[in-house]
């Protein structure tokens, strides 16, 4: 298997276009799931009996295979950029959902009462003792889902998207493995330097555990 690298250099403007389009599909999903999960986690976490029912419920939506999610959506969404991202978004759920629940629930009940005996409001403590404390396990999470939904997007080539994913259906049809193996060298790429980000980020949002360390 031999890589034509003349094809590469004159679709450097296709490849970094599919490559945006690939990581924006990725991104904007894992962000709509951070969203949907943290209200839905702190439901769970207070709310006992329906910590079952959500969890569970997250479960039963990951079960359902990515290519029939997109084909489920097609009726409401059409051939958009749109069912991309809601069925992306769906699969990150069983993740963000899970990880967030542990999350507040590795926060100490002392320092939660220690908080409550300082006259801290519940929402703000929330916001300020329980998610800060919660986020090394929230940001465990958020890396699987990103790098998990970087490599589902190719899979909505069969929708008429995909980003680099196309590059895949091209190379097939063609019996040319070049755009096979850009894209798949561009998604694994993708995947590394958004996981390096995030733990960056997650370096950048608890100080506290490098002065522990």
């Amino acid at each position: 298997m031999t890589i034509d690298w003349s094809w590469i250099g004159d679709h450097t403007d296709d490849l970094t276009t599919l490559t945006i389009s690939h990581l924006q599909a990725a991104l904007t999903a894992v962000l709509l799931g951070v969203l949907i999960s943290l209200p839905l986690a702190v439901i769970a976490h207070r709310i006992r009996p329906l910590r079952g029912f959500l969890l569970g419920l997250s479960n039963v939506l990951f079960t359902i295979p990515s290519i029939a999610i997109f084909v489920l959506l097609l009726p409401v969404s059409g051939l958009t950029r749109t069912t991309t991202v809601i069925g992306l978004t769906v699969y990150t759920l069983v993740v963000l959902l899970r990880n967030t629940v542990e999350g507040l629930d590795s926060v100490p009940v002392k320092v939660k009462e220690a908080a409550k005996a300082m006259g801290t409001r519940p929402l703000r403590t929330l916001l300020t003792v329980e998610f800060p404390l919660a986020l090394p396990v929230i940001m465990a999470g958020v890396r699987i889902a990103t790098v998990m939904s970087i490599s589902l997007v190719s899979v909505a080539t069969y929708i008429g998207d995909g980003g680099l994913g196309q590059l895949f259906t091209d190379g097939f049809q063609r019996n040319f493995p070049t755009p096979v193996i850009a894209g798949v060298v561009l998604t694994l790429l993708l995947a590394v330097v958004a996981d390096a980000a995030l733990v960056a980020l997650q370096y950048v949002l608890t100080p506290w555990r490098r002065r522990r360390a």
